[in-house]
This record gives structure tokens, sequence and C-alpha cells, in this order.
């Protein structure tokens, strides 16, 4: 408390209680892949400066094994990764499709083989101290345990979405043959089929995985219509055609059980499926945006509500704290993200007494009921068509 020891008027600043939650990101992807130990690495600017005597310091170092590099552009990834060549191709054209689809930051870590279990597991917990990650993927990995890994990361860390590839070599149309042996979760999409893109180093159309594409779609949605608005009927950049061309009778199958397609229409390859992997069976969270919405508000309330701690445990926290989530969500709701006319029809904000009895308070615990009113997809639009007589007819 100031001390006041002779006469006189005091001005003095009194903090005002607001600390605004701030949304976080939630395109940030994080990609394990294959990048040989002899790739061709680019000359640094300037380099060489003797053509007939090249020496290793010309070039740009490739970054270690496992160890995870940012990246912002094209550009940086191959000056850390080398550029499309043999020894990196699935990982190259993944990170290119990342770009070239919207997203803006990722994190890239290279293995010798990324269908090693252990091998991917252990850069995975590498990933777990990097908060902003939101997106997973190790493209082209098709085994169980890698994709099974993925999962376990994403749902252990509760912040961040996988983003798998459906088994190229599907025999049959079925969800079994396409998921493979993998196991369902809400916390991962799972895409097929494969795409075919441009392949510099050929000249040719190759098939590709095609999570790394999506990560992007993913970023490209976020930035124009939020994280709310489902990843889905978007063309995706780069995409030339799909290894193989599904019907609308065959997506009949596989939808329902979280497969999302990705089709040709009118010469576009466009993603046609927003589900989680297990589809119906994931119940209120079987579509990508609505877990997608979760994570990001967990987040964004758990980092913007740090300040709480410690703090007295009375009237006037629980207020403070009423006050602030209410603002943030009240801002969800304008961006479309709540279903609601008014912000009390879209979310409520509870924390009082009723929450937090004394034998609660002597826990040392202060605790905030919270319930939104999400917005679902529309994925089945239906238009009833009937014959009308008109106006005053029988």
């Amino acid at each position: 408390m100031p001390q006041y020891l002779s006469p006189g008027v005091y001005v003095e600043e009194v903090p005002s209680g607001a600390a605004p939650i701030a949304g976080v990101g939630t395109s940030t992807a994080g990609f394990i892949g294959s990048a040989a130990d002899d790739v061709q690495m680019p000359f640094q600017p300037g380099r060489p400066s003797d053509p007939k005597n090249i020496v290793p310091e010309d070039r740009y170092a490739l970054v270690a094994a496992g160890q995870p590099q940012l990246l912002t552009s094209w550009g940086q990834f191959k000056n850390a990764f080398g550029d499309f060549q043999a020894g990196n191709k699935t990982l190259a054209h993944a990170v290119y499709g990342f770009f070239n689809n919207g997203g803006t930051r990722c994190w890239v870590a290279r293995v010798a083989d990324a269908a090693d279990v252990k091998t991917v597991t252990d850069t995975l917990a590498r990933f777990e101290a990097i908060d902003e990650i939101a997106l997973v993927a190790v493209p082209g990995a098709q085994a169980a345990g890698i994709q099974g890994a993925v999962i376990d990361h994403c749902e252990r860390t509760g912040d961040r979405f996988a983003i798998l590839d459906g088994q190229q070599r599907a025999t049959a149309l079925t969800p079994a043959d396409i998921k493979g042996t993998v196991r369902d979760s809400n916390y991962a999409a799972l895409y097929f089929p494969w795409i075919r893109v441009f392949d510099p180093v050929t000249g040719n159309n190759e098939v590709v995985p095609p999570s790394g594409h999506l990560a992007g779609v993913y970023a490209r949605v976020d930035a124009e219509r939020g994280v709310h608005k489902a990843p889905a009927n978007v063309v995706i950049r780069g995409a030339l055609d799909v290894e193989r061309r599904l019907s609308k009778a065959e997506q009949d199958g596989i939808n329902p059980a979280g497969i999302n397609a990705i089709r040709a229409f009118n010469g576009s390859i466009t993603v046609w499926g927003a589900r989680t992997l297990g589809g119906d069976k994931n119940t209120e969270w079987k579509y990508i945006n609505i877990r997608r919405l979760f994570l990001f508000l967990r987040e964004s309330i758990d980092e913007g509500t740090q300040w709480v701690v410690f703090e007295p445990n009375t009237p006037t926290l629980w207020a403070q704290i009423t006050r602030n989530v209410s603002a943030f969500l009240t801002e969800v709701w304008r961006s479309g993200a709540l279903f609601g006319n008014t912000a009390q029809e879209a979310f409520y904000v509870k924390c009082d007494e009723e929450t937090n009895p004394p034998e609660v308070r002597d826990l040392g615990q202060v605790v905030t009921e919270i319930g939104v009113a999400v917005v679902k997809p529309a994925e089945f639009v239906i238009f009833r068509v009937s014959q009308w007589a008109g106006p005053g007819q029988p």
C-alpha cells in the first residue's frame, strides 16, 4: 500500500483488471519426412568463387536429422533440406504443396527413414516443446504404427490435429482397405486418394501423398474464413489429377467412416469431405472444424488466463475471469464461429459462488464453466421440389 505522509493530491495509476484473451494460431504445421544425408544442397549467394574448386562451405548446410527447423517460405526449405531430388522428393512435394496452398509457417524435421516408428516417435517428442504447432503430418506414411504415433501425439498434447494419408494401394474401396489398421480418432483426419502433381525432377506428373497440400488448404481456409469453416469444397492448388477417381456411390461407402474423399470436378481437384477419422462413431466430434474450433478455444483461453494463477480467489477474480472470457467469446461469435442471433444465445460463462463453493476454494481451485453453441457444416444440402398449381388453384 502507498504511504501518504503530507497533505496533497495524489494521482495514481490503477490496473483496470482487463486482460484481453488473444486467439492463438491454428495453421502452423509440423512435418516429418525422409531426407537423405547426401542430398545436393544449393550454393550460397556469391558461391562458388572458383567453379573449378568447389568446397563444402560453398553450399548451404543440411539441417541435422531430427532437428525441427522453422520455415516460412519454399526458398527456406531449399536452403535447409535441398531442392526437389530423389533423396527428399516426398518431403519436398509436401512442403511445396503446403506453401502453394496458403501455408505460411511450418516446422520441418528430417529423418533417415520416415517408416521407422521409433525415429518418428522420437522426433514427435521434439515437436511437443514447439507450442505453435497446430497441424501434424508425416507425408506418405501409411503404416499403422506411424499414423498411430501421430494420433497419440495430438491427443496427448491436446492442442494439435493430425492429417493422415490413406492407403495408396487400396485394392477395394472399403473403409478397412483405405484406413488400414489405424485406429479412429477425433484428433485426426484421413484423405484418399493420393494426388498427381508435376515433378520438376522427372518432368512428368507423379503421384504424391496429399497431406502436405491439405495442411496448406487448412491454413488458407483459416486465414480466409476462420478455423470454424470446414476445410472442404476447396480446390487443391498444384494438384493436376487424382490417382484414382471416385464416384458418388463409392464415396457413399467411405464417408460415414470418416474417410475424406478428394474428387475431380470440372477439371479441378477438390476436397470433398470434412470428417474426423471415425466419422459417425465420433458423434459430437464428427466434423474437423468442430474439433479444431475447440482446440482453438481451449488453447486461447489457456494462454490468455495464465495471469489468474495465484491471484486471490474472490468474487472480484471471478468477475474478471467472466468478463475476459466473455469478451473473447463475443469476438469469436462475431466472426461467425458460434450459432445464435445474440451473444447470449451463442455462449455462456459461469464463474461464481455456485462453481466455487468453500470446498473448491480450499483445494486452491477456481472453476469456470463455459458453454458454446458451435456452427456445424452444411454437409447435406437438400432441396425439396414439387409441382404447384399456382395461387387460387385447388
